[in-house]
């Protein structure tokens, strides 16, 4: 959810591909303004339908493709595949949910020991500054909720009509490999990649890969190149 989170992945799109960049923390996360808790289980629903535009619209975004990574990817597949916003070109997805596995929710419970016995709490704040309790919180309360084992949002997939390229790596702790191929399964024109030898944050564990991947992917499948 942190812009800061990103490093200089942006930047060097742009350069690559001729694309302008924009990342943005979402609310709660960062340097943004806080938000009040305990969110609500459809809280991606509303970062991707009334958050995400309006972000847009203030930034005088018209056309724009959409990367993601954790939530993120889950918002832009939402986003995308609402049938709202034809401002979309793209999306890629950095381990992205579709819905919630068992293994999702262990490797939840897992972030929170880590968070309050060990140094996970020291290394948010590096991106989430006095937004870390919020942002961690936020995100593990609501995961560990009752309700939100039922979460899912594979009926987006169909609705999604661009380019699709989906990352995830093969030891994430967070999702299995099926979120992947349902992506595959459920969007048209949908390309995966399961990045061996990799957990839940592909574009830092394998950075050049997957900058290579996702420059490939925004020149070659979608067309933009830096003389456009």
């Amino acid at each position: 959810g942190a812009a800061a989170s990103w490093k200089d992945i942006p930047l060097r799109l742009a350069r690559a591909t001729g694309c302008c960049a924009f990342a943005y923390s979402r609310p709660g996360y960062g340097r943004s303004g806080p938000v009040a808790l305990p969110r609500k289980i459809n809280y991606l629903h509303k970062e991707a339908l009334d958050i995400l535009p309006a972000v847009l619209t203030a930034a005088g975004i018209g056309e724009y493709i959409l990367i993601g990574h954790s939530d993120g990817g889950s918002i832009g597949i939402i986003h995308s595949g609402a049938g709202r916003f034809g401002g979309v070109k793209g999306l890629v997805t950095l381990a992205a949910h579709l819905f919630c596995e068992p293994v999702t929710l262990e490797g939840i419970r897992r972030a929170r020991d880590l968070y309050l016995n060990a140094d996970l709490k020291s290394r948010l704040r590096r991106i989430h500054f006095e937004n870390t309790e919020t942002a961690f919180w936020g995100w593990n309360d609501t995961w560990l909720s009752p309700g939100f084992a039922r979460w899912n949002i594979e009926r987006y997939l169909t609705g999604i009509t661009v380019p699709v390229m989906a990352i995830q790596g093969s030891r994430d702790p967070y999702g299995t490999i099926a979120q992947l191929w349902t992506m595959a399964e459920g969007a048209d024109n949908c390309t995966v990649r399961e990045i061996n030898d990799c957990g839940h944050i592909p574009h830092l564990e394998k950075k050049e890969d997957i900058f290579g991947i996702m420059a490939s992917f925004i020149k070659a499948d979608l067309g933009y190149s830096p003389t456009d």
